[in-house]
């Protein structure tokens, strides 16, 4: 019983249960859904969305939101290929100063948002449009249209590619290179939440950023790190984007951003912070692609994807309070796990760290 307890109490119970059942049902209803092609399409589809979901629900474990995620992962592309197609330059060059711009934009968010105290809903957004204009307005004013020029032909495209948008095969069915970095991002977020202090910092400063702060949390460096985090993910999925495709269209990415969000919460983070790990947001990624194609294969009308979003948006809300509300209970069972800080912490480190499967809580050190 008490086993049972400590696993409903898990951030990703909720989605693990409703990535099964989906699963399940689309097998029974859509026969092409059953092969191991269709999956790994599925993982694919996941994959391009999971990736930068990963950053953005560290950020939401955080206590920030970044409204710009979707539109950066274009402005990465669109960097990477004008400049070199102008200048005529080599592709690495490109990419690296692509990195540069998202890095900056990344920082530049987390320090306004600490700098100023105004809320990151508010701030990103502006980015958002910033960067949304600049993507339409610069591409059109380099190429004459609202399209990059074609790629491959410049120096560096081939081992590029190898890197961001390679594919093979096993058997009849193509994996796609995005998968195994999603599956190496997944795990490096996971075990950075659960086995290094940069961890204990996160949840401390979603839970309570003023309290983590009097016990030596680097509360602006670790902020400004998650939204970095961010920009780092969305240049990835660029890259991929423009190395896939060749070139890139200067309006892609807008609404991602939401995608992303939405897969952080149905896998049980919450949307006050504090309270989540990356393996769930992995599980939502993966429900957003069985959705997205699993319908598909189903012959219905596509339309219907986005109100099954709405539905699952709100269920997962209602079930994250629930989880929450259960590992916050006096009668929840000693050494329980869970994945964030006590509701209202004392000033003191001992309680300003996720409860993690061990039943002895890790301390947070203070910065050196």
């Amino acid at each position: 019983m008490r086993r049972a307890i400590r696993l409903l109490a898990r951030p990703e119970s909720g989605a693990l249960t409703a990535a099964v059942v989906i699963f399940v049902f689309f097998l029974l209803v859509a026969p092409s859904f059953r092969s191991a092609a269709s999956f790994l399409t599925v993982l694919y589809q996941s994959s391009t969305i999971g990736i930068v979901a990963v950053g953005v629900g560290l950020l939401m474990i955080g206590g920030e939101f970044d409204l710009s995620a979707g539109v950066i992962t274009t402005s990465a592309g669109l960097v990477n290929s004008m400049f070199c197609w102008y200048f005529g330059v080599d592709l690495w060059v490109g990419a690296v100063l692509s990195l540069v711009f998202c890095l900056a934009v990344g920082f530049l968010n987390g320090w306004l948002v600490m700098r100023t105290g105004i809320p990151s809903f508010l701030v990103t957004l502006g980015t958002f449009f910033v960067l949304q204009g600049a993507n339409l307005g610069v591409t059109k004013l380099v190429t004459g249209s609202v399209s990059s020029r074609d790629i491959t032909a410049i120096d560096g495209f081939g081992p590029l590619r190898k890197i961001f948008a390679s594919s093979f095969t096993v058997g009849s069915a193509t994996v796609w290179i995005t998968v195994l970095w999603w599956a190496l991002f997944v795990a490096l977020a996971a075990w950075t939440l659960q086995r290094a202090r940069l961890g204990n910092w996160i949840y401390a400063v979603g839970g309570a950023a003023a309290s983590a702060r009097a016990v030596g949390v680097p509360v602006v460096r670790t902020t400004i790190g998650l939204f970095m985090t961010v920009s780092f993910l969305g240049w990835f999925v660029g890259m991929h984007t423009l190395y896939r495709f060749n070139t890139l269209q200067a309006g892609n990415g807008v609404g991602n951003e939401f995608l992303y969000i939405i897969a952080a919460v149905v896998g049980g983070t919450l949307l006050t912070g504090g309270f989540g790990n990356a393996f769930g947001v992995a599980i939502g990624a993966f429900i957003f692609g069985m959705t997205s194609l699993g319908i598909v294969y189903a012959g219905w009308d596509p339309n219907w994807f986005r109100a099954f979003l709405g539905v699952m948006l709100l269920l997962a809300v209602l079930v994250n309070a629930y989880v929450k509300r259960l590992s916050s209970s006096p009668a929840f069972p000693s050494g329980a796990a869970s994945a964030s800080p006590p509701a209202s912490p004392a000033p003191d480190s001992s309680t300003l760290v996720p409860p993690s499967s061990s039943a002895v809580p890790m301390a947070i050190e203070r910065e050196r």
